[in-house]
């Protein structure tokens, strides 16, 4: 289960804006979701392969070029699944509790 929230996470937050990998683990550690950057390049990799994200090469000016990572048409798509499916998965717990 955490699998498949830490990937609608991912897509959740670069749907906001472009973004690399560090930046991807802050923003869920300030939000307490604990991810190693073991667990993410591989995420990252796959939705990438899936066609869900795209990434391109920006100058930093600390350090070596950053690959920023953003959605696709496709991923946009996929992540308004995910929505739709979080609402009814809400909807569920919330009658539940």
């Amino acid at each position: 289960m955490r699998k498949g929230m830490l990937e609608y996470c991912i897509l959740l937050l670069l749907h906001r804006k472009a973004a690399y990998a560090n930046d991807i683990i802050t923003q869920l550690k300030d939000v307490n979701m604990i991810v190693v950057e073991g667990t993410l390049y591989p995420l990252l990799s796959r939705l990438k392969k899936d066609r869900l994200l795209q990434y391109e090469w920006q100058e930093s000016t600390q350090g070596p070029p950053r690959k920023y990572y953003a959605l696709t048409a496709e991923g946009e798509v996929y992540l308004s699944e995910l929505n739709l499916a979080w609402n009814e998965i809400s909807s569920c717990i919330t009658q539940l509790k």
